[in-house]
Parts: C-alpha cells; structure tokens; sequence
C-alpha cells in the first residue's frame, strides 16, 4: 500500500489557498468594471477580471491534478 506524500499535499493546500483567493478576487474585480462602465478603465478592469477568473479555473484544475498525485502517485 501505497503512502501519501506529504510534501505534494501541502503544496497542494496551498495552490488550493491560491484559488479560493481568486475564486473571490476574480467576480469581485469583474463587478467593479461593470458597476463603473463609464469610466475609462472599465475594458483594462474587465479584461483583468476575466484573466482572474481564467486563471482561478486553471489554479483549480491543476491543484486537484496536484493533490491526486499526491494521493496515488505518478502512474
């Protein structure tokens, strides 16, 4: 039987860590630019918000690949 690697599952809590703050910081941004769309920094704030979000998805994705491996190893 196989043991969990600890190394690999704290770095994975921490990515995880990464994402929940994104998963906050990306709609929060976003709803700013929408709230003030007449001022000149709305299309810069929404483009910011919407690569947050695109990254706290991939952030997600690649720490659950993280914390599988930590769990099962590299097969």
């Amino acid at each position: 039987m196989k043991r969990t690697n600890r190394e690999l599952l704290i770095k994975s809590l921490k990515y995880f860590a990464y994402t929940l703050f994104l998963m906050f910081l990306a709609p929060t941004v976003i709803y700013q630019a929408f709230k003030n769309q007449t001022h000149p920094w709305y299309w810069p704030v929404l483009i910011v918000g919407i690569l947050l979000a695109i990254t706290a998805i991939a952030m997600g994705f690649y720490s659950l690949k993280v914390i599988m491996k930590s769990f099962f190893g590299d097969e």
